[in-house]
């Protein structure tokens, strides 16, 4: 019988709880993962505009989650931020356990001016999407991503990248070590 690792997830959204399911069962190939989906606060905007909202919100989302018992707590936070190449849309994770915390970041998809200019007046990036391309619940299913791309790529994948690169320092804590 294989261990079992808990992970109380900073979210309901089936997108974000099997992308943390499917990252751990990858890293830890000898253990049973069972994911906690939580209602976890993120404290800052629906649609955060800055790439230091969307993190902190992943970061309130992991510290919500603290307060119950896990082996690890996740939160995925998406935001939107304007950078000097465009605007771009993007995810912060949060992994903690126990002793440390550590954070990773999936990779950016350009945004078209005239939907970040729709971010800047109030709409949020899901809703957004779903209006334009005649879609339901876009956010928990392929996102953004998967409408810009053409299916290409899709909001799971980007996350499950992003979180396995934050496990990185668990995986090898020896290399990661405080001195």
């Amino acid at each position: 019988m294989f261990p079992t690792i808990q992970i109380r997830v900073g979210s309901t959204n089936p997108v974000k709880v099997n992308a943390v399911k499917t990252a751990f069962s990858a890293a830890f190939v000898d253990h049973i993962i069972e994911c906690i989906a939580t209602d976890a606060p993120s404290d800052v905007a629906a649609q955060p505009m800055t790439e230091q909202e969307t993190l902190q919100g992943a970061i309130n989302r992991v510290a919500f989650c603290q307060q119950f018992a896990a082996d690890y707590y996740v939160a995925i936070e998406g935001g939107v931020d304007h950078f000097s190449y465009g605007a771009a849309t993007f995810a912060y994770v949060v992994i903690a356990n126990a002793n440390e915390q550590h954070v990773g970041r999936g990779a950016n998809l350009p945004l078209p001016t005239a939907i970040y200019q729709s971010l800047l007046e109030g709409k949020e990036l899901g809703p957004l999407m779903d209006e334009l391309f005649n879609t339901h619940n876009i956010k928990q299913k392929g996102g953004a991503i998967g409408l810009l791309t053409n299916g290409l790529a899709n909001r799971e994948g980007n996350y499950h990248h992003a979180l396995l690169l934050a496990l990185a320092p668990f995986l090898h804590p020896a290399l990661f070590a405080k001195q």
